[in-house]
């Protein structure tokens, strides 16, 4: 499985909320960044904690547009990410830019860019 299949079946967990379809293509030790509260969490399991206090407040859908591999081996992901509260309220419509690191066929970390 490529790298770029891979993003596009998290992608669609992620909007699913199946955080375990998502998992198990993260590194257990994955880093991954908080963009809701700031910083990172690190490990599947902060992965998980994070995502489901996030879904409790927020309804987030992340649509891939673009996947360009780096030069050096990451890849950027353009995304449109529509973000609205649990009344439907919009709270963020926009592109942002994704950058994972993948070692041995999995996630081992996510960078937001500006």
């Amino acid at each position: 499985m490529t790298n770029e299949v891979i993003i596009n079946q998290v992608y669609t967990a992620f909007n699913n909320r199946d955080i375990d379809g998502v998992l198990k293509f993260f590194l257990p030790e994955v880093e991954w960044p908080n963009g809701w509260e700031g910083g990172y969490v690190h490990g599947q399991q902060q992965v998980r904690d994070y995502w489901t206090r996030q879904w409790a407040e927020l309804n987030p859908i992340v649509t891939p547009e673009t996947i360009k591999p780096l030069q050096d081996g990451r890849l950027l992901v353009e995304v449109r990410q529509v973000v609205k509260d649990l009344e439907g309220n919009m709270v963020f419509d926009g592109p942002v830019k994704h950058v994972y690191e993948f070692e041995g066929g999995l996630i081992k970390k996510m960078v937001i860019e500006a």
